[in-house]
């Protein structure tokens, strides 16, 4: 077993990975490093695991055994704690010039132990335009031992001055197929259920992980795949557009409530609460100035969440007027949507592909002026106003 061996359905990234690993090890023992440089670029699809994929390159280059995926190194980074790993994972909506620059001197000090200093950089796209230009200068100057591994869903999402200076790894989408065979044999999940799940989540791999394992998620992806059916008339309009948000909060309230429990408690813990002794009550008065930042990271995290929950909720109902075309134009491909095949069908006899692609456009519109930052309700109230007019 190594490190690649998890990445689902992307076997031409792994041998690329594989030879950079070698390559690595010969730049290390004096040699040329053919097939290694100082950055590359993850691309694909969301759900294509450009992370995992990203994170498991690091495990190999810290790796003695060029990704084992046993030994303590490996384990480091795979669960995020090797000391010569920074993960930037940005918390909010965009990542800012300044934390840029305080990552970029980070970047540039030796390892301490490993075979790299590595910076793996997931959602590289939301750097501003500054951030990406203080980012630049580190990409153009590498320090020696310093890798970078940056994560986009196009390699367009970045300034060309840095993907000219990046090694480019592209992602697939892994088939239906690829996705149940993970779900069955690494989370023992129902083959039925996985191959629904797998079906559902039209590619994504952690898409299809949630929908085979939660319930809930399942819950909500049904109620807002029924909305079409029940747009009746503009009031039916204005209800479901509420509903639609509701789910979103739902969902996005869910996920922050457990992080952020989990992080308020690890930091107390770090500060001594609980704890007795001499110097405990003084460092746990002192925790509230951190305690503040982490709210601080917390709120501008929420707005992200939201965001994607939004989005997810938009995407999975723009899957069904495309399944919906798919049927007024007789085409011959998996149905992500099939389980709700009596909806599918009457929208379809009832409307034509012209009507279909309007909807489906109006959609996309509605993900535009969310990210615009119009309020969600109303973007999605004249979203399905326009699903209900064709």
């Amino acid at each position: 077993m190594t490190v690649f061996d998890d990445l689902v359905g992307q076997d031409a990234a792994s041998a690329q990975l594989n030879r950079a690993v070698a390559g690595a090890s010969d730049l290390l023992a004096g040699g040329t490093g053919a097939g290694m440089t100082h950055a590359w670029l993850f691309t694909g699809p969301p759900g294509s695991g450009r992370e995992e994929a990203a994170r498991a390159f690091a495990a190999a280059l810290q790796c003695r055994d060029g990704g084992c995926g046993h030994c303590d190194s490996c384990h480091q980074v795979l669960t995020g704690t090797h000391p010569d790993m920074l993960y930037v994972r940005p918390s909010g909506l965009s990542f800012g010039v300044a934390a840029t620059r305080d990552l970029v001197l980070r970047a540039g000090s030796k390892p301490s132990g490993g075979n790299f200093r590595i910076v793996l950089f997931e959602d590289a796209d939301r750097a501003t335009e500054a951030a990406s230009n203080a980012l630049l200068k580190a990409v153009e100057e590498p320090s020696p031992r310093t890798v970078w591994l940056l994560c986009t869903p196009t390699p367009d999402d970045l300034l060309i001055t840095i993907r000219s200076r990046c090694r480019l790894v592209t992602l697939a989408t892994p088939g239906t197929r690829q996705i149940v065979d993970a779900l069955v044999q690494r989370e023992g999940v129902d083959p039925a259920a996985a191959e629904a799940a797998a079906r559902a989540a039209a590619g994504r791999v952690d898409r299809a992980r949630q929908l085979a394992t939660d319930p809930e998620a399942r819950r909500r992806r049904e109620e807002v795949l029924s909305i079409p059916a029940r747009l009746d008339g503009l009031g039916a309009c204005v209800t479901a557009a509420a509903r639609l948000y509701e789910i979103a909060e739902e969902e996005s309230k869910a996920l922050t409530t457990a992080l952020n429990e989990k992080e308020r408690s690890e930091l107390k813990a770090a500060f001594g609460e609980g704890s007795t002794g001499k110097g405990v009550a003084r460092a746990v008065r002192g925790a509230a100035g951190a305690l503040k930042d982490l709210d601080e990271r917390h709120k501008r995290r929420a707005t992200r969440i939201k965001r994607d929950s939004y989005d997810r909720a938009l995407l999975d109902l723009a899957a069904f007027y495309r399944d919906v075309l798919a049927l007024q134009l007789g085409a011959t491909v998996e149905l992500s949507t099939a389980e709700r095949s009596g909806d599918l069908d009457r929208i379809a006899r009832s409307g034509t592909p012209e009507s279909t692609l309007r909807r489906i456009d109006a959609i996309m519109a509605c993900r535009e002026r969310i990210a615009a930052n119009v309020h969600p309700q109303i973007a999605m109230e004249a979203m399905t106003s326009a699903l209900l007019s064709g």
